[in-house]
């Protein structure tokens, strides 16, 4: 499906710049949230049906990161799905962390220094070189959430090889419009609810099979099941055998709305909204005088920006004092040129 195309199923309001904090659902997502909000109001159905949108979300992700959707798990927020992943390094581990990293992939790591595991931080342009023996596990946003840095994730992934260092990924700000091989890693988290446009509640961990050995499913429950319709009641345990072990229970209403958002993106496909996203920012740098980039998302120091584009019916976000533009799918050059005269007329 073409951009133009696909843009026909988005209803923004104009002005809307600010897909990293959330992004906008399409049509047909929406629409599937309203009628499942409408047969759970009057007790026309049962549930079975929504969680169906579960496995069809799960099998989506796995396509877009190119890795299978037996190893992908579900849960709610990225903080919860690193969880086990914190938990099961070893006392006197160390973990290499940049020093801007959105805090639900760090307060995880954070939270272990009591048991003897060291979390450092380092710029983020230095961090493949940071990575050397003492290095257990490296943790770093693909984009970064405050000004839309993409990182060196091959040659950041390379060092880790290079000293036997396991592999963390946040992927919530890239994947949805960046491509990548996820497989490379040994763990991706992504958040639903930005680039991916899921309701907020979804989230995604790729967790590789060797790794998976290594881990305890603390939050293990009937979803986490061999099969979760056979698991209601009484043990043994019979959790299953791939991913799906560290998947929590849904709340199904998100998937509902989930499953039609990633499909979606992938009948678009993932190289093409890149094109798209990144035009724009590029647009928006350069009528601001500032060179091109190869992020959707930019930051810029313009003077009184926030209030400039508040006047201007612009929604954008502020980070570490800049303002912070996000571009999707259904941004348009339009957006892109009301932001400028807001900020330059």
């Amino acid at each position: 499906m073409e951009i133009e195309q696909a843009q026909k199923l988005w209803q923004p309001e104009p002005g809307w710049l600010n897909t990293a904090s959330y992004g906008l659902p399409p049509d047909p997502a929406w629409t599937a949230l309203q009628d499942a909000l409408a047969a759970w109001r009057i007790g026309s159905t049962s549930w079975e049906g929504w969680g169906e949108s579960v496995q069809r979300s799960r099998t989506a992700v796995a396509g877009l990161i190119n890795v299978a959707d037996s190893d992908v798990a579900v849960g709610a927020a990225v903080s919860q799905i690193l969880a086990p992943v914190a938990a099961a390094l070893p006392a006197g581990a160390t973990v290499v962390v940049p020093d801007v990293e959105f805090t639900s992939n760090l307060f995880p790591w954070l939270v272990q220094e009591g048991r003897g595991v060291t979390v450092r931080t380092v710029p983020v342009d230095g961090l493949a070189d940071a990575i050397d023996a003492d290095t257990d596990l490296v943790a770093f946003s693909l984009v970064q959430s405050a000004d839309g840095a993409v990182a060196a994730y091959h040659e950041i992934v390379a060092a880790a090889r290079a000293h036997d260092a396991l592999v963390v990924v946040d992927a919530t700000q890239a994947c949805g419009w960046l491509p990548f091989d996820g497989s490379r890693a040994d763990v991706v988290a992504v958040g639903g609810y930005k680039w991916l446009m899921n309701p907020r509640g979804t989230a995604y961990a790729y967790l590789a099979p060797a790794l998976r050995e290594r881990l305890r499913p603390d939050a293990a429950g009937w979803y986490a099941g061999r099969d979760p319709h056979a698991s209601y009641y009484g043990p043994p345990l019979r959790l299953a055998d791939d991913a799906r072990r560290f998947d929590i229970s849904p709340a199904w209403f998100s998937w509902v709305g989930a499953a039609p958002a990633l499909e979606l993106v992938a009948e678009i496909g993932v190289p093409a909204i890149r094109e798209h996203n990144v035009a724009l920012a590029n647009r928006f740098l350069a009528g601001l005088g500032r060179p091109p980039g190869e992020s959707a998302i930019v930051s810029v120091d313009v003077p009184d920006a926030e209030q400039r584009l508040a006047a201007a019916g612009i929604r954008a976000a502020v980070r570490a004092g800049r303002i912070r533009a996000s571009f999707h799918l259904y941004s348009t050059e339009a957006d892109v040129d009301a932001a400028l005269t807001a900020l330059t007329g």
